[in-house]
């Protein structure tokens, strides 16, 4: 059996910044201990499954299957790597269609192109807020001795976002150096799958970010996520309300780096904004 496999830079538009995923092309469906040992040999933080489902190619064919899986497990939704994905469609197999829709375990995720940007259609993940003292020892453990403004959590995503006070920098938040045993062993009860520490944009700068974060992920495998899609569906859901804004630029401040643009539409829903650059094309041979 030959996959073609591509690895692609999302949320950016330079070779080796954003956020690498694994993109593989199914003609037929795997089992799944096959996408979990692929995964696991990509050693990336997400790898892509695209199956054509009822599409005859991968040319023509508008929808299509997508399953994601860290080094250790699946996980139910991921925007880099749904990125990545339309990507591979769009620019490599030349996809002819304007939208392109996935199903997943998160339901139907559509992605178009606009210029030279990707414009994924993702749910928006307002979270909600947490008592701070219920994981003070996971706070600790993450932020250290940082004065914390909020606390709140996404049961949908499982995502745990943590917002540093006005009085922090960014350079503070990019300082951060969260011990990935620390987090584990303060975090046992399963409930939290990622955990986001995020900044308010300072107004001063020329940078135009309206917020900063980084993402934390060791429960499913991934010590630190350079730039994450689905972290922004929890992160729009909260800043929107606190900016009273439905449009806002995001940095992500791993040491790959990423810019995210995010618009919250009329329906409810989110457009996250993105570029990507495709690095490798190849084959497994299994």
């Amino acid at each position: 059996m030959e996959i073609p496999i591509f690895t692609v830079d999302a949320f950016t538009n330079v070779p080796f910044k954003g956020n690498p995923a694994a993109i593989c092309l199914i003609e037929n469906e795997l089992q799944d201990d096959l996408y979990q040992s692929i995964a696991a040999e990509m050693n990336l933080s997400e790898t892509a499954f695209i199956t054509k489902r009822n599409s005859v190619d991968f040319s023509s064919g508008a929808r299509f299957g997508l399953r994601w899986f860290s080094p250790t497990n699946e996980v139910p939704l991921c925007g880099h790597a749904t990125l990545a994905s339309a990507a591979v469609l769009f620019y490599m197999k030349k996809n002819i269609n304007p939208v392109l829709v996935f199903e997943t375990m998160s339901g139907e995720l559509y992605v178009r192109q606009h210029e030279e940007s990707l414009i994924m259609d993702f749910p928006l993940n307002k979270p909600d807020p947490q008592d701070q003292h219920e994981i003070k020892d996971l706070l600790k453990a993450a932020v250290g001795d940082l004065p914390v403004q909020d606390v709140c959590y996404s049961p949908a995503t499982k995502k745990l976002m943590v917002r540093l006070a006005d009085t922090c920098d960014r350079s503070e938040l990019e300082s951060l150096r969260p011990e990935e045993e620390a987090l584990l062993r303060n975090e046992t009860t399963g409930k939290i799958k990622s955990l986001i520490i995020t900044l308010k944009g300072a107004e001063s700068t020329q940078s135009g970010y309206d917020f900063y974060s980084r993402v934390f992920a060791p429960w499913v495998g991934v010590p630190e996520d350079p730039v994450t899609g689905s972290a922004h569906t929890v992160l729009a859901g909260y800043w929107s309300e606190k900016l009273k804004k439905n449009k806002m630029l995001a940095h992500q401040c791993s040491s790959r780096g990423g810019e995210v643009k995010l618009e919250i539409r009329n329906d409810g829903r989110l457009d996250i904004i993105g570029q990507a650059q495709i690095i490798l094309h190849g084959t497994i041979k299994i």
